[in-house]
């Protein structure tokens, strides 16, 4: 079962996708470097990313970490890395 929602509706009846918020995102970014050469850009944005990423998926699953595995698609030992790395165990 693919539960990968490809639109979100918002109130104006703009089409909002994970995609295009990414994209103003890092076009902000990139706009607001004030002449600095950006560097490991990949690395940053996975790191700004990971953290909420996994808080929020943890709320979802009231902590359960197998579920939060299973949903994030890794391992659970990967799991419990991750949540080490950002203090959320």
């Amino acid at each position: 079962m693919n539960n990968h929602p490809e639109n979100n509706s918002v109130e104006s009846g703009e089409i909002v996708t994970l995609k295009s918020n990414v994209t103003e995102i890092m076009k902000h970014y990139f706009a607001n470097l004030k002449g600095e050469e950006p560097r490991n850009v990949y690395d940053f944005f996975l790191d700004e990313i990971e953290e909420p990423l996994l808080s929020v998926v943890m709320k979802q699953v009231r902590g359960n970490q197998s579920e939060a595995a299973r949903m994030l698609g890794i391992s659970r030992g990967t799991l419990r890395s991750l949540l080490k790395k950002f203090g959320m165990l």
